[in-house]
């Protein structure tokens, strides 16, 4: 089994290079889909969000208020820490299950936007970066509903570009269109992934 982590800022491109990577092959665990998973309605999850912030991060309808429950944590990295302690056990627990369920020559790219704030780098085979210049991000983010305000403060509660690059073993810069994007996939897969494979 290959390991990958794969990581990037918010609004680099990171689900459109695990889409291509899958497409090629590879098994995709994705941290964020997990995430949403583990605090479902009903789940232990919710409620221990809710035991944390109080009924209002609940929706009418009794699912998670994403929208209230960010302008709690965004702006205060004591109470996104509090929320990071709830559901980052859940998250890594699931996603151990889905690795241990993927046959033992697989690729596997777990997708894990937070990989380098969490210290789990060292946990892979391969570190794949996503990377693109912040005001493009800024730019998508505001395309999918965020203030340009908000779409900033999520990026400047991540780690740094520099940071990412610092544990990253291949860096994709996803600034030149989707063509370009899954050109520099397959040069990743030609050049990494098939040859250990071969091992």
């Amino acid at each position: 089994m290959l390991r990958i982590g794969l990581t990037g800022g918010i609004g680099s491109g990171k689900s459109t290079v695990a889409a291509l990577l899958a497409e090629r092959g590879a098994v995709v665990v994705d941290a964020d889909r997990i995430a949403r998973e583990v605090v479902a309605p009903g789940t232990p999850g919710l409620a221990a969000v809710v035991a944390e912030f109080g009924e209002q991060v609940l929706a009418p309808d009794g699912s998670l208020d994403r929208p209230a429950l960010a302008a709690v944590v965004f702006s205060d990295p004591a109470a996104r820490a509090r929320l990071d302690a709830v559901v980052h056990p859940l998250v890594r627990a699931r996603a151990a299950e889905a690795l241990s369920a993927a046959p033992r020559d697989a690729v596997v790219v777990q997708d894990i936007p937070l990989l380098v704030e969490t210290g789990q780098a060292g946990s892979y085979d391969l570190v794949l970066v996503v990377q693109t210049d912040v005001e493009e991000r800024v730019r998508r983010l505001v395309g999918r509903g965020l203030s340009a305000a908000d779409a900033r403060a999520r990026i400047a509660s991540q780690a740094s570009d520099e940071e990412r690059v610092a544990v990253a073993d291949v860096v994709l810069t996803n600034d030149a269109g989707r063509d370009e994007l899954t050109a520099q996939v397959d040069r990743f897969w030609a050049e990494r992934v098939e040859p250990a494979g071969q091992r």
